[in-house]
């Protein structure tokens, strides 16, 4: 059984390297052949609304929609806590594909079953 990976993020546009070093890092986790998670939250759900993310990179060159789209082709969950997102005009219709809305008993409960949980 792959280890579990969850990657929770609560910085979005407002801290573009720690958003796409946090999307590079749950990319690596799944290449690696780790069950991976991103968990967005704070200002981390802008990050899944669509047509956010098409700008943020990281001073180092990468690119936070290029590594999104991987973790979209390959259906790694993309979880928006939902009362940051609602607090935020944020809504299900709004989500980029393959992101849901999740909520904190979520994400405990995966942190819980995770071998290891990273956030940034």
């Amino acid at each position: 059984m792959p280890e579990k990976v969850v990657i929770v993020l609560s910085s979005g546009t407002n801290d573009p390297n720690r958003a796409t070093r946090a999307i590079h890092l749950a990319s690596i986790a799944h290449r690696e052949g780790k069950e991976t998670t991103l968990f967005l939250l704070d200002e981390g759900v802008y990050l899944a609304k669509q047509g956010i993310i098409t700008h943020v990179r990281a001073a180092t060159g990468d690119v936070a929609d290029d590594l999104l789209t991987y973790l979209q082709a390959n259906e790694v969950p993309i979880l928006v806590c939902t009362p940051c997102a609602e607090a935020r005009q944020i809504q299900d219709g709004d989500l980029i594909d393959g992101a849901r809305m999740a909520t904190a008993a979520d994400l405990i409960n995966m942190s819980c079953a995770a071998d290891a949980v990273i956030s940034l």
